[in-house]
C-alpha cells in the first residue's frame, strides 16, 4: 500500500467535527469504530464536548496528543481547507473528506474543492473525496464510513471494492453480503480531489488477503494508470470486475478517419481493457455473478464447457448462451459417454448438456458420479450443474457438493434456480459458487475463460513486450494529413507494408509512373480537402493501359473540381495495384483517456457501419494482434470460405504491431491514422489506401 497504507490501514484515527449524537453524520464513525473493535487509537476532536462515547474528546488538532495516521473530516465545506492545513502542520499523514458542497454543486463548489486539494498537498497529506461515503477496511477493523453498509455486519473476505458512487456503491455491498462476499475493501472515492480510482484499487489489489478486484466506475480521467493496473492485476493472477456506466456516450467528435467515427469512448474502453484482462461487466448483478465465480473457482485451463442438468431445456439454453460467448460445448468422449450410461437412467442423456434426470433425487450418488466423469473428459475444463427448487433435499444435495469439491481438481458453478436460502448459504460457506440462473452461470463460466486465457497470454507474452522497439519517426512539423507519399515513407520506415506509389502532375507523368510501375494501376486523386476519395469520385481502378490512364487523371481532376468548390489538387497518385483476398482496417486513435490506441477489423466502404473493429492500448506485440483477430466476429473469413484461401495470419499481426508501434512513438502528434483497405491474402497483408492526421 505504500504512501496509502496510513490511509488505507491507520494505527490512529482523528475524527474532526465528532458528535455524541451516533444517529448524525459526524457520530456515526465513532459508533462504527467502538462497535467493530477498531483496535487503533481514536481522537475524537470537537471543542463542544470533554468526552465522547468514552474517550476523551480534544478541542482542536493542535491538542491532539500525537499525529494521527488517518483524519476523518466531517465539518461544513466552507471549513474543510483549513482543516487539512491544521491537520498537515500536526504531521497527520490523511484524510477522508466527508463533507459535501463541492465540485457537484457548481462553479462556486469547484472553487472551493481547489482550495481543499492545494490545502491537502501544502500540508502533505492523501486525500479520500471529499463528498464520499469514506472506507472500511475489514480485515483490520477500520470503519470510517458513515453509510449504511456499516449498520451491518462487515465480516472480512477476499473482495476489494471500490465505487465512484456512494449510494449505489452501498447498494452494491448490500447485495454482496447477501451473498456471503465478505468485503476486505469498500472505498468510496468521491469527487477524487486527490486520489483516484486506479490509485485506490492499486492499493487495495496489493494486499495479500485480496484475490480479487471489483469496482464502479462513473468516469475515467487516467486511463493510462487503469493500464498499468490491469498490467500488474495479471501479474499477480488478480481478476479485475468493472461495472462502467455511460455506454450509450459515443464521445463522438470530428474525424477525417473511418477509425476515428468508430471510436466512441465507450468502445475505446471496451476493447482496450479487455486486452488487458478486465472484465466488463454489465450491471451490478453481473458483476457479483462474477465476482463470486472468481472467489471461489480455480481458473480453467481452456474453454471447454461440460454442462449436467435435470432438465434438457435448460442445457440447451445454456449450450446457446456459451456458444455465444465464445465457449465450446465439446462432444464428450466415447469413454465418458460409455461411463456415463452406467450411471445415468436410460431416458437421460449422455452428450454434452448431459442430462441426469430428476433420479438423482431417489439416487444421490448418480449426481455425484455424473460430474466426476464429465470433468474427467479431457476435452471439458469448467463445468456448470443445473437444478432447481429441491427444498426437501437441501441436506444432501449440500453434501454431495461439497464432496465433488473435495475431489475435482476442474472448476465447477452450481445453477440451482429457486433455491431453498439456507442451501445458498451452505454452498457459499463451503467456497462453491453458486448462481440464480442459466444464463448468468454461463456468463460466469465465460469470463472465468476468458480471464485465464488474457492471464496466459499477457504471461507467455512478457518477453515480446519487452523486446518491441518503437521507431524513430520524423514526422512533418505541419498539422493536418500527411501528403500520400510522405505517410507512405514513414510507414515503410516502421515495416508496415504499403503498395508503391507516385504522385503525378500532369497525365504524361501519370503514363509514365504507370509504366515504371507496371499495368495495371489504380489512379487516386491527391488533394488535402478530399479526406474519403471514394466520396468525391476520386478513384479509378484497374487501369490496363496509357489511354486508360491519361482519360482516367482527366476524369478525376474533373470529379475534383464538382465535388467542392476551390478544391486545392496536389495532383494524382499512380498507384500500384495489389491484389488480396480480404480487405481489412487497420487504424490508430488519440484517445482522450488511455492516449494511443490500435484499432482491427474488416474493412472496405462500410467499416462504419459493420462495426466488426477490436481496440487496443498501442503499442501491441504480434501474439497481442492476433488475439486480437480472434475476437472479430467475422473472424472465420480470415481462415478462407466459399473456396477463398486462408488470410496471411502473421503477415496480418506484423502489419497491425508494426502500426501500433508507429503510433506509440508518434504519441501526441498523432490525431489519427487509417488504413483502409489493407488488403490480405496469402501471400502478405498491404495497405492501399491511408490518411495520417497530425496534431
Amino acid at each position: 500500500m505504500n504512501d496509502l497504507q496510513p490511509l488505507l490501514k491507520p494505527g490512529s484515527i482523528a475524527i474532526l467535527g465528532a458528535s455524541s449524537d451516533y444517529s448524525k453524520v459526524n457520530g456515526r464513525t465513532l459508533k462504527f469504530l467502538l462497535e467493530k473493535g477498531y483496535p487503533g487509537k481514536i481522537f475524537p476532536v470537537n471543542p463542544k464536548y470533554d468526552a465522547i462515547g468514552g474517550l476523551k474528546c480534544y478541542a482542536s488538532v493542535a491538542d491532539l496528543p500525537e499525529a494521527a495516521d488517518l483524519a476523518v473530516v466531517a465539518l461544513p465545506a466552507r471549513s474543510v481547507a483549513g482543516a487539512l492545513r491544521e491537520l498537515g502542520r500536526r504531521g497527520v499523514k490523511s484524510a477522508v473528506v466527508f463533507s459535501s458542497g463541492f465540485a457537484e454543486t457548481g462553479e462556486a463548489g469547484r472553487a472551493l474543492e481547489r482550495e481543499v486539494v492545494a490545502a491537502a498537498q501544502v500540508a502533505g497529506l492523501r486525500l479520500c473525496g471529499p463528498n464520499c461515503l469514506g472506507l472500511i477496511n475489514a480485515f483490520d477493523r477500520v470503519i470510517a464510513t458513515f453509510g449504511q453498509f456499516a449498520d451491518g455486519e462487515t465480516p472480512p473476505g477476499p473482495v476489494a471494492f471500490v465505487t465512484q458512487s456512494g449510494a449505489f456503491g452501498t447498494a452494491i455491498a448490500a447485495l454482496a453480503r447477501r451473498r456471503g462476499l465478505g468485503l476486505g475493501y469498500f472505498v468510496n472515492t468521491g469527487n477524487e480531489g486527490d486520489l483516484d480510482f486506479v490509485q485506490i484499487m492499486r492499493a487495495v489489489l496489493e494486499d495479500p488477503r485480496t484475490t480479487v478486484g471489483a469496482g464502479y466506475i462513473e468516469g475515467l480521467r487516467d486511463g493510462r494508470g487503469l493500464m498499468e493496473l490491469a498490467g500488474k492485476a495479471l501479474a499477480l493472477g488478480k481478476p479485475l470486475v468493472l461495472t462502467k456506466v455511460g455506454k450509450t456516450d459515443a464521445g463522438a467528435r470530428a474525424a477525417a478517419s473511418h477509425t476515428g467515427s468508430l471510436a466512441g469512448s465507450d468502445a475505446v474502453f471496451d476493447g482496450v481493457i479487455r486486452g488487458r484482462g478486465i472484465l466488463r461487466a454489465r450491471n451490478e448483478e453481473h458483476m457479483l455473478d462474477l465476482v463470486e465465480a472468481f472467489a471461489n473457482c480455480k481458473l480453467p485451463e481452456g474453454g471447454g464447457l461440460g454442462v449436467i442438468t435435470q432438465s434438457g431445456g435448460a442445457g440447451v439454453l445454456m449450450a446457446d448462451r456459451a456458444e455465444e460467448l465464445g465457449l465450446k460445448v465439446p462432444v464428450l468422449s466415447a469413454a465418458t459417454q460409455r461411463a456415463l450410461k452406467a450411471v445415468i437412467p436410460g431416458f437421460g442423456a449422455a452428450g454434452n448438456p448431459v442430462d441426469v434426470t430428476g433420479q438423482f433425487v431417489v439416487e444421490p450418488g448418480l449426481l455425484r458420479d455424473s460430474v466426476r466423469i464429465v470433468l474427467a473428459d479431457p476435452l471439458v475444463h469448467i463445468g456448470i450443474i443445473w437444478l432447481q427448487l429441491m427444498d426437501a433435499h437441501v441436506d444432501a444435495l449440500v453434501g454431495i457438493f461439497d464432496e465433488i469439491k473435495g475431489h475435482a481438481t476442474k472448476p465447477f458453478i452450481v445453477c440451482w434456480v429457486a433455491a431453498a436460502e439456507e442451501a445458498l448459504h451452505a454452498l457459499r460457506e463451503r467456497g462453491i459458487a453458486v448462481l440464480r440462473g442459466a444464463e448468468p452461470a454461463v456468463d460466469a463460466a465465460a469470463a472465468l475463460v476468458r480471464y485465464a486465457q488474457a492471464r496466459r497470454g499477457w504471461l507467455a507474452d512478457r518477453q515480446a513486450r519487452i523486446s518491441l522497439r518503437l521507431p524513430q519517426v520524423d514526422l512533418p512539423a505541419e498539422s493536418g494529413a500527411v501528403a500520400t507519399l510522405r505517410a507512405s515513407a514513414l510507414f515503410e520506415q516502421c515495416e508496415a507494408s504499403t503498395a508503391k506509389c507516385a504522385l503525378a502532375h500532369s497525365a504524361d507523368e501519370a503514363v509514365s509512373a504507370a509504366e515504371k510501375l507496371a499495368y495495371p494501376v489504380a489512379l487516386k486523386i491527391e488533394s488535402p480537402d478530399i479526406a474519403h476519395k471514394t466520396e468525391a469520385q476520386g478513384v479509378k481502378l484497374g487501369l490496363e493501359n496509357t489511354q486508360a490512364v491519361r482519360e482516367a487523371f482527366a476524369t478525376l481532376v474533373a470529379n475534383a473540381k464538382r465535388y467542392k468548390s476551390g478544391v486545392r489538387i496536389d495532383g494524382v497518385i499512380v498507384q500500384q495495384m495489389v491484389h488480396g483476398e480480404t480487405e481489412f482496417v487497420v487504424g490508430l486513435q488519440n484517445d482522450p483517456v488511455f492516449g494511443v490506441v490500435v484499432v482491427a477489423g474488416l474493412g472496405g466502404i462500410h467499416v462504419e457501419v459493420l462495426k466488426d473493429v477490436v481496440f487496443r492500448q498501442a503499442p501491441v506485440t504480434p501474439a497481442e494482434a492476433d488475439r486480437m483477430l480472434d475476437e472479430l466476429r467475422a473472424r472465420a473469413i480470415l481462415d478462407g470460405v466459399r473456396g477463398r484461401p486462408a488470410v496471411d495470419r502473421a503477415a496480418l499481426t506484423r502489419l497491425i504491431s508494426a502500426v501500433s508501434c508507429f503510433g506509440a512513438a508518434a504519441g501526441t502528434r498523432l490525431k489519427e491514422l487509417d488504413l483502409n483497405p489493407v488488403l490480405a491474402g496469402p501471400r502478405g497483408a498491404t495497405a492501399v489506401d491511408w490518411l495520417l492526421v497530425l496534431n
